[in-house]
């Protein structure tokens, strides 16, 4: 039986592989039942649309609406603003401010980019907002304004339209900030609705809630299962895993900082992973001893100590380009590099989701102010996705185009590969033309 608060290897223990792969394992299996409800769910707001939804809130979030409750007034959104503190809204203000910055400086050139090549032909791409998309919010304990600025200003910035926010009111409440959160992002309209219902709604649509293009935000495994059901109606951005944080410290590292860097991930789930790779056996002892102290003093405590106990791990190896190895194995959603020279680290990473560099740059700045985007990829995903940012609303559409001269030098080609491939009326399509042109 393991003594310690967080399991303990070391990269030169012979089943340390086979132990690491085990604790980087996250058992996402879908329940069946799961999946079942939530087809159902999805099957009665497709069928009934808003009398489904009334009917879907009552029973989960204990609440009895009528078609025209579903939207927040814009009164109602006023009424919250106003009750905040001055300094709240002055911090979800000057977070907005940064997450916008970062994000149009990300903005790739939009409209049309195209050459002329050899031929003649005129061949590009046009990159072109989607219309309109939908972000879901948790309500209740997991009530997270700055998942509303961070999903929500990627999308104004990027052009679309239209955004349309659902937000479960469990027995009625709603955190004020959220609302507030949505009005500072530039959220045109919102519902009070949560759950794979409300996934449901928005994409397909009801006579009250708007079909969507693409749905992103968190949820719990019932809205991620809709979420999973509903792509290919819509677009999402990804289905998310438990939080996860990996960092990687040399000697000089405060232990303390460090422990607290881990227990931020750690009180977000029992099924979170905090892992501290270094190659300093008595810093990973004076990380564990930090970590028994803090843990008495946080509000989320019981959660921290499971989540730890499951799937914290603290590594020693002998040097840090091991480390940085182990890192991208896991391909965190978080790495930390609390290093003398991050930068020198930098190119042996090769899988992250977000890198932060430097002791003074702690994972929780980048979950509210630092500007790039807190939604990342995790479970591993960082190997070949990226964080939700402006690309995630913008679609391209191919451009081609040329004159008779072009077809004539190239349609040859084609009409051969369409014969060859058995597509007569393909080969026709353009034989024609040039025969009519002959």
């Amino acid at each position: 039986m393991n003594s310690h608060l967080i399991n303990r290897l070391d990269s030169r223990q012979a089943d340390f592989q086979a132990r690491y792969a085990r604790l980087l394992q996250w058992d996402s299996a879908r329940l069946q039942d799961v999946e079942q409800r939530v087809a159902s769910i999805i099957h009665q707001v497709r069928q009934e649309g808003d009398t489904a939804l009334i009917r879907l809130t009552q029973q989960f979030d204990r609440i009895q609406l009528h078609p025209e409750q579903l939207a927040f007034s814009a009164a109602e959104i006023d009424t919250a603003c106003q009750q905040l503190p001055e300094e709240d809204m002055a911090a979800l203000q000057a977070a907005a401010e940064r997450i916008r910055a970062y994000h149009q400086w990300q903005m790739p050139n939009m409209g049309i980019q195209r050459y002329v090549d050899a031929t003649g032909m005129q061949l590009g791409q046009r990159l072109t907002p989607i219309e309109r998309a939908g972000l879901y919010v948790p309500g209740g304990l997991a009530s997270y304004p700055s998942s509303v600025l961070m999903n929500a200003i990627p999308a104004q910035v990027a052009g679309v339209r239209e955004l349309v926010m659902v937000v479960p009111t469990p027995d009625g409440s709603i955190n004020p900030l959220v609302l507030a959160a949505a009005r500072v992002s530039g959220v045109q309209r919102i519902f009070r609705v949560g759950g794979a219902q409300a996934v449901a709604a928005l994409a397909y649509g009801t006579a009250s809630i708007p079909q969507v293009d693409k749905i992103v935000g968190p949820g719990n495994i019932y809205v991620a299962t809709a979420k999973r059901q509903v792509f290919g109606q819509v677009g999402i951005d990804m289905i998310a895993g438990p939080s996860e944080i990996l960092v990687i410290a040399d000697q000089e590292s405060n232990p303390e900082w460090l422990a607290a860097d881990l227990l931020s991930q750690a009180e977000h789930d029992e099924a979170a992973q905090a892992i501290l790779i270094t190659d300093s056996a008595p810093l990973a002892d004076a990380v564990e001893e930090q970590l028994q102290r803090l843990l008495h003093t946080l509000s989320r405590h019981a959660i921290s100590r499971i989540a730890l106990a499951n799937r914290g791990i603290l590594i020693t190896v002998p040097d840090l380009a091991t480390a940085c190895q182990l890192a991208s194995q896991a391909a965190p959603e978080h790495l930390e590099l609390s290093l003398a020279d991050p930068e020198a680290a930098l190119p042996l990473i090769h899988n992250a989701g977000a890198i932060f560099l430097g002791r003074y740059t702690p994972e929780a700045i980048g979950d509210y102010v630092a500007g790039p985007n807190h939604v990342l990829p995790t479970s591993g995903t960082a190997r070949f996705s990226s964080p939700l940012g402006v690309y995630d609303f913008i679609k391209r559409s191919s451009l081609l185009g040329g004159p008779l001269s072009a077809l004539r030098q190239i349609g040859p080609i084609a009409s051969h590969l369409a014969n060859r491939e058995g597509l007569t009326a393909h080969q026709y399509s353009i034989d024609c033309r040039l025969e009519s042109a002959s």
